[in-house]
C-alpha cells in the first residue's frame, strides 16, 4: 500500500469566537466572547473512501472577558493545539461534505490578562498562577471541500478545568471558522 497517496498536508487559518465557562465560589459568572485567531499546519490521512483522520499543529488564541466584584477581567491565553478528529465524508465528484469529531490536546505557552492593566499570563498549577498549561477537550464540526480548498466550522469544548485557583473553575469553549488548502504528499 502506498501511504503517500493517502496523505495530504497543507495550511489552515481562521478565526475563533471564544469564551470560557467561569464559575467563582460555586456561582456561574456571565462571560463575554471575544474573537481570536488560529493558524498552522493540517494533515489528512484517508482511511477509506469515506473515512479520514484529520490532525495538525495549530496556534490558537482563546480567552474570555468577565466581571467579578465590579472589576472587569480579561484573559487571553495562546495555545499550541493538536486536534485528532475522525471524519465521515459524503463525496460527489470533486466536492466533499464531511462531519468530524474527536479530541484535542493543547498546551498554553503565553498570553495576557487584564484587571488593572495588561500583564503577561503566568502559567502553572499553583494557586499563585493565572492558568494551567495543559488543556484537552472535544471538537465536532462540518467541513466543505472543493478540490484542495476546505471551509470548516467547528465547536470545541474544554473537558479540563484550566484555572489553578481553588475558588474558580474555567473551561475553554470555542467556535472556529477556517479555510485550509491541502496538497497530496505525493505531488
Amino acid at each position: 500500500i502506498d501511504l503517500s497517496a493517502q496523505v495530504k498536508s497543507g495550511y489552515r487559518w481562521g478565526i475563533n469566537k471564544t469564551t470560557m465557562s467561569v464559575n467563582y465560589q460555586g456561582k456561574n459568572i456571565k462571560s463575554e466572547t471575544p474573537f481570536g485567531v488560529h493558524f498552522g499546519a493540517n494533515y489528512e490521512i484517508s482511511l477509506s473512501r469515506h473515512y479520514t483522520f484529520l490532525s495538525g499543529f495549530l496556534f490558537s488564541s482563546k480567552g474570555t472577558d468577565y466581571a467579578l466584584n465590579n472589576i472587569d477581567y480579561s484573559i487571553a491565553p495562546a495555545y499550541l493545539e493538536i486536534p485528532s478528529n475522525f471524519a465521515y465524508s459524503f463525496i460527489r465528484r470533486s466536492t466533499r461534505l464531511s462531519l468530524f469529531a474527536g479530541p484535542y490536546f493543547a498546551a498554553a505557552f503565553g498570553g495576557y490578562k487584564s484587571d488593572d492593566g495588561y500583564k503577561i499570563l503566568t502559567l502553572g498549577s499553583r494557586e499563585s498562577k493565572d492558568l494551567k498549561v495543559i488543556d484537552f477537550g472535544f471538537n465536532a464540526g462540518i467541513a466543505f471541500s472543493i478540490k484542495s480548498h476546505v471551509f470548516t466550522v467547528q465547536y470545541g469544548t474544554g473537558l479540563r478545568e484550566v484555572s489553578p485557583k481553588n475558588d474558580m473553575e474555567m473551561r475553554n469553549k470555542v467556535i472556529g471558522i477556517s479555510l485550509s488548502t491541502l496538497w497530496s504528499v505525493k505531488e
